[in-house]
């Protein structure tokens, strides 16, 4: 029975002598490889982590102590760790181990964490709960892979380094998120050099101070913390964390079990608000992730051996690869045009624009809200920003998109990724707001295309519109082979398309639901039920055209979105006709209000009807409750 197989709880795990836990620290990473080979998941960063997991549980008492991991997908390793391993095989499969932290899940799990940054924020509120509760417990803070690119962790950090509460902050700094870190701070850690000899000085400069107070009084000891303060600043650039309030130790190599173990031993003990700076490399342990940092950052099942995916891509591209190369054919017709996106690259297929337009190409680190507010600031000087930001991380800039964008009606565009449904990423990742969130926005047009021909088609019209566009898609293949962008035209402003004909109902379709929706009335055609299918490509101007001729023939619209219902394109639609046209029924079809669990995108497609099969079955229900109400 190998190490692994012997821990069930962090109590286990603190059985065994210290020269086992290297061997420890090995079977977890081959075992994370193996598991992740087959289900697929963020592995780079868990890879990274491996002896840091391990020092946490052994000198620390989880779940009594609270350990707080940033970014949940640093997290296989403690999950493999706190009880999860004989479950781990089912990692982001339905009803499985989560791709990242859940508190229902464990209550080792102290805090959720999908999105980067939160960590610091929510460790200082469980110290400050802890201290008015009386309590006596260690608060960690495991912040790092790109979290010292988000604003909010130096919001944290900024209140916690002045509370003198008792609390640390561990540093985990590989110099990545997803892509490498970029900015200021990154350079800042990046120019830490380990020296033994500078920590050994300040250590040496801190005791000789507290010597002399009780020697020689209070005015020598004002002299000796200048003195202390200019060693400092000149043998160390934790003096960043210094300044914030913290007492700074490191950087460690965090790959070093015995430094970290002995560190954690020293610093655990004290008070007040301190921090460990940790030095680790993403992909540690697996030559492929190691070669590679961000394209094993996070990825779908894969030969262990050869690196390569299990499921071989053919057909179309994917909608992210249909928007890099449109964005980057666009650019070259427009030279104002300039990619925005934050920490996502590859993500968002802004790479493909990189490549040809480096110059013209921003990223800026996981800060969606700067992003947002930088493109503000590129608008009003006469550039097109296309700012590229996955549905989900879009929702941490909304105020920036209203008081920055909407207000000033700047011609900023955002092109959402992975938006609606996204599959095995979970709860956290799922893109079904944005339209509801876009929708209640002041002049903000809000698009859907139903191919890749229509997302070229609708970048061009953007491009040429003077106001806030945002458009959406998702993690997926597109329908067909797009054609080339110069053959692709603008789609005229604020149109819909009639699809097809039909006198029982009509079919408003948004984005990715068109294609079913056209499948589904060709099957309802069959059983005798003849629908109108519209491709509602503008969901903000609404087409009041083709909806006056819509509602002239048909009693009943049925819409289909592949996002929440609750404030969606078709509560906005029904919302239009209750005064003007009461006698029409609207009935909207997409993601109830409930949190989606993880599950392959197909599946939750399927649960929710929203494939040919399930809204053709839709329909017949609302056309048989049509007749009998007639009746």
């Amino acid at each position: 029975m190998s190490l692994l197989d012997t821990i069930h709880s962090p109590a286990d795990l603190k059985r065994l002598p210290r020269e086992d836990l290297p061997v420890l620290a090995e079977e977890v990473r081959r075992r994370m490889i193996a598991c992740c080979a087959e289900t697929g998941g963020h592995i780079g960063a868990s890879l990274g982590v491996v002896e840091l997991a391990i020092a946490l549980l052994h000198e620390f008492d989880s779940p009594t102590d609270k350990i707080v991991w940033d970014v949940g997908h640093q997290a296989y390793a403690w999950k493999l760790l706190t009880g999860r391993n004989q479950g781990f095989p089912s990692l982001r499969q339905t009803d499985g181990i989560s791709g990242f932290l859940k508190r229902s899940e464990s209550e080792h799990d102290q805090f959720g964490a999908g999105h980067a940054g939160t960590a610091m924020s929510a460790a200082l509120g469980m110290a400050t709960a802890r201290d008015l509760q009386g309590g006596n417990c260690k608060v960690v803070a495991v912040v790092g892979d790109g979290a010292l690119t988000c604003g909010l962790s130096y919001e944290g950090m900024n209140n916690a380094g002045h509370s003198a509460r008792d609390i640390i902050l561990i540093v985990n700094d590989n110099g990545m998120s997803i892509s490498p870190n970029v900015g200021a701070i990154s350079k800042t850690l990046g120019g830490i050099v380990a020296s033994p000899v500078t920590n050994r000085i300040r250590e040496h400069i801190k005791h000789w101070t507290l010597r002399l107070g009780k020697v020689f009084g209070p005015e020598v000891v004002d002299f000796a913390r200048n003195l202390e303060e200019s060693a400092k600043n000149l043998f160390s650039e934790g003096m960043f964390f210094e300044e914030l309030g913290f007492r700074y130790f490191g950087p460690i190599d965090g790959h070093d079990l015995r430094k970290l173990l002995d560190t954690f031993h020293f610093v655990k003990p004290m008070t007040g608000p301190r921090v460990i700076h940790v030095i680790t490399e993403k992909g540690k342990g697996f030559a492929l992730a190691e070669s590679n940092k961000e394209k094993w950052h996070g990825l779908a099942a894969y030969d262990p051996e050869t690196g390569e995916p299990r499921k071989k891509a053919s057909g179309p591209p994917t909608w992210t690869q249909v928007f890099g190369q449109s964005l980057t054919a666009l650019a070259a017709e427009d030279p104002r045009v300039v990619a925005v996106t934050a920490a996502m690259p590859s993500g968002t297929g802004t790479s493909i624009f990189q490549k040809q337009w480096p110059e013209r190409f921003f990223d800026v680190g996981i800060a969606e809200g700067h992003a947002v507010t930088f493109a503000g600031g590129l608008a009003t000087q006469g550039i097109r920003p296309v700012c590229a930001i996955y549905s989900t991380f879009l929702q941490r800039a909304y105020d920036n998109i209203i008081h920055d964008i909407a207000v000033q009606s700047l011609p900023v565009i955002f092109c959402m990724d992975r938006a609606g449904l996204v599959g095995e990423d979970g709860q956290t990742h799922m893109g079904l707001y944005d339209i509801a969130y876009m929708l209640a926005v002041p002049g903000m047009t809000v698009t859907a295309p139903k191919d890749g021909d229509e997302l070229t088609g609708l970048l061009r019209t953007a491009l040429a519109y003077d106001g806030p566009f945002c458009t959406r898609y998702p993690r997926d293949k597109a329908p067909a082979d797009p054609r080339p962008v110069a053959e692709v035209p603008a789609v005229p402003y604020g149109t819909w398309e009639r699809l097809r004909e039909g006198g029982d109902a009509a079919i408003l379709a948004i984005g990715t639901m068109v294609a079913p929706s056209l499948a589904a009335a060709e099957r309802l055609a069959a059983d005798g039920l003849d629908c109108t299918v519209i491709n509602c490509r503008f969901l903000k101007p609404m087409d009041g055209g083709m909806l006056a001729s819509l509602v002239a023939e048909h009693r009943m619209l049925v819409t289909v979105e592949e996002g929440t219902v609750v404030n969606g394109f078709g509560a906005n639609l029904a919302g239009v006709l209750q005064t003007t046209h009461p006698e029409v029924r609207v009935i909207a079809l997409g993601i109830p209000d409930r949190l989606v669990e993880q599950a392959p995108r197909g599946e939750q497609l399927e649960a929710f009807g929203l494939t040919a099969e399930g809204i053709a079955r839709r329909l017949k229900a609302l056309h048989s409750e049509e007749h009998v109400e007639a009746r």
